[in-house]
């Protein structure tokens, strides 16, 4: 079994959580102040804790094959409560005292993060930039609205690789001028044809790869960007009170995504540098890896999932810029309702026209 690390008030004892709005660890119970960088030796922990986990058993009972896979048990420092977590889950609360916890096993070694940015946004700013995502929409069930559901809303590190390279590019492309005139008899048309050779040198820092399995690669894009020049070196302690997963997906596994991401915006760069054509047609696209790095990073997401009548919605926003998006569900009952109202006023004011022209 694994413990867990929490960081203790050391004037209270109480526990103590990150608070996004200072940027300091604050003690809920005695409103005292620390700075993080003065906990940094909790973070020793991480070299000397074992990586081993010992699974939880019963005396007459065995697991079915793979059944065990990806569960670990933890024992929570503050209530000595145990915990059943998914594999990947690195920072969560304890269910019987709410005390924020740190799986410290699951950051040590290489699931120890590089870097991290800290939630600049609390939860109070999520919840108010939920709220104005959600508001005037007529057709969304009320129960998205109720503050009961606003605040189920949690701050979650999210696992991501950043991507650093320098490129060359190369690139050929098929272009066209067209010039019109006429006179007494006739329109003339000339059509240019054109090879236009673009070449240069790029830099990407930070070029971010979303590594986990359980949030869409596409959701997690679109609340991008993330400015990485504010990222800190990792410490545990800006996760105190909040959620957090390591990797599911190691760094060899995001690289076509990364190199991707990269080839496309290149040739979006240079392709905006052909002007004044008009047509412009890539013939050859070549852009070449000179030097390359990979570093590992939590980055701060609030989400929201919820169910309703049997579908999945999720909903996300950036923890330091703000930006908020989520698909919303339509109830069908409210779309009726107006439906058949706007039906009625429309053919009341129809029916008024027709005597009207009569």
């Amino acid at each position: 079994m694994q413990t867990l690390m929490e960081y203790k008030c050391p004037n209270c004892a109480g526990a103590v959580q990150f608070d996004p709005t200072s940027q300091q660890m604050n003690c809920p119970f005695c409103d005292s102040e620390f700075c993080p960088a003065a906990l940094k030796e909790r973070d020793d922990a991480l070299e000397n804790e074992p990586e081993a986990v010992d699974w939880a058993s019963h005396d007459d009972a065995e697991w079915a094959e793979g059944e065990e896979a990806g569960m670990r048990l933890y024992s929570c420092n503050s209530c000595a409560g145990e915990i059943i977590a998914d594999e990947s889950t690195a920072a969560t609360h304890c269910p019987y005292c709410d005390n924020p916890v740190i799986m410290v096993g699951q950051l040590s070694g290489s699931a120890k993060p590089d870097l991290i940015i800290p939630f600049k946004l609390d939860k109070k700013a999520a919840i108010e930039a939920l709220q104005k995502h959600l508001s005037g929409k007529k057709l969304l069930p009320k129960c998205f609205k109720t503050t009961k559901h606003l605040e189920e809303i949690k701050g979650l590190y999210v696992p991501f690789w950043l991507f650093d390279a320098d490129i060359d590019a190369n690139m050929r492309y098929k272009t066209t001028s067209v010039r019109t005139w006429s006179d007494s008899r006739f329109i003339y048309t000339e059509t240019r044809h054109f090879n236009v050779v673009r070449q240069g040198e790029m830099a990407f820092d930070a070029v971010p790869v979303d590594a986990s399995a359980k949030l869409a690669a596409d959701l997690m894009e679109s609340i991008e960007p993330f400015d990485a020049s504010t990222a800190l070196d990792f410490q545990t302690a800006y996760l105190a009170g909040y959620l957090a997963d390591k990797f599911d997906f190691c760094e060899k596994h995001c690289i076509d995504r990364a190199n991707e991401r990269i080839r496309a915006s290149t040739e979006d760069a240079f392709r905006k540098t052909v002007t004044g054509y008009a047509t412009v047609t890539p013939e050859y696209r070549g852009v070449y890896l000179r030097k390359s790095e990979v570093k590992y990073a939590l980055l701060p997401v609030w989400v929201l999932y919820t169910k309703w009548r049997g579908q999945d919605f999720l909903f996300a926003m950036n923890g330091q810029t703000g930006k908020f998006v989520g698909d919303l569900p339509t109830d069908w009952g409210i779309f009726w309702k107006w439906f058949f109202i706007w039906a009625f006023i429309i053919g009341i004011v129809l029916y008024g026209l027709r005597w009207v022209v009569a």
